[in-house]
């Protein structure tokens, strides 16, 4: 078994498994250290757990209990791939106060889970700007809701907690060109990651991740067009850590290259100067 740390927070933590076992390996037992949610992306293989037996597939997922044991068998193919989230306690408080519902030891492929956890892949592989571990709160909060039967609750109306996103918005944009994660804009809004992540996402319609790497690209488009610094000096200067991740989030959003984006608006700005310079 192979398994790769993809992100740690006190909150959550988020780690790729790819395991090789097939029909001659013997299985063993092994304990869930806390609650947890594994997306099988890829595979197949047979899950011993409370009494029960289940065949998880693609899309299938893997309920995680603290102190529980279970054996996973690979009878038919060799191998399998999840992308497991696991959870601090008082995530899964704040997520469900209903803890027999992370006791069922999977679930069948769902609709509503698997396209939450391709978006997770997506995360993973740096596809798309939602952060993993809000992609992860996501994922553990509609998984109890579809098992439990319950819709989710409404949105925030107070006046109060609006501004409370908005002025944490304005903290994010303001310090975006430093690491910022959810927990660090939950402290600062001062609520829980997991309240903070649902009003922050009804009141403005996007997830703090996501405002965080956009508030990154206002800036270096701003600088694209107006200095002269060095791309990568303004890929650091805004927050990315590398410049082969900027220029892939910034063309992804920008539709050009940073290059052809200054290039662009550079000669747009050229244009109007001899312009104004006949009249």
């Amino acid at each position: 078994m192979a398994a790769t740390t993809l992100l740690e927070r006190k909150s959550i933590s988020v780690s790729d498994f790819r395991c090789s076992a097939g029909p001659g390996d013997k299985p063993f037992a092994e304990q869930h250290r806390c609650h947890s949610i594994s997306y099988v992306r890829k595979g197949s293989f047979g899950l011993h757990c409370r009494g029960k037996f289940s065949e998880l597939v693609a899309g299938s997922v893997l309920i995680g209990h603290p102190g529980d044991e279970y054996t996973c068998t690979h009878d038919h193919v060799c191998g399998d791939e999840c992308l497991s989230f696991f959870l601090g306690a008082e995530l899964v408080d704040a997520i469900s106060e209903a803890r027999d519902i992370w006791q069922i030891g999977s679930a069948p492929p769902l609709g509503e889970l698997m396209v939450l956890g391709e978006l997770a892949q997506a995360a993973a592989d740096g596809n798309s700007d939602i952060g993993l571990d809000e992609i992860g709160q996501v994922f553990a909060s509609r998984f109890v809701a579809v098992v439990s039967g319950k819709p989710r609750k409404a949105g925030p109306d107070a006046a109060r907690d609006r501004r409370r996103a908005v002025e944490t918005a304005l903290w994010i944009d303001a310090n975006s060109h430093r690491e910022i994660d959810l927990e660090d804009a939950a402290a600062q809004a001062g609520i829980s990651p997991f309240h903070f992540l649902r009003l922050f996402s009804d009141v403005l319609g996007v997830t703090p991740h996501q405002y965080l790497l956009r508030s990154r690209l206002r800036h270096a488009a701003r600088r694209l067009a107006d200095d002269d610094s060095p791309i990568t000096a303004i890929a650091y200067d805004v927050g990315f850590g590398d410049l082969s991740n900027f220029v892939r989030t910034f063309h992804r959003a920008a539709g050009a290259s940073p290059l052809r984006f200054r290039q662009a608006s550079r000669g747009k700005r050229k244009i109007l100067q001899e312009r104004l310079a006949l009249n």
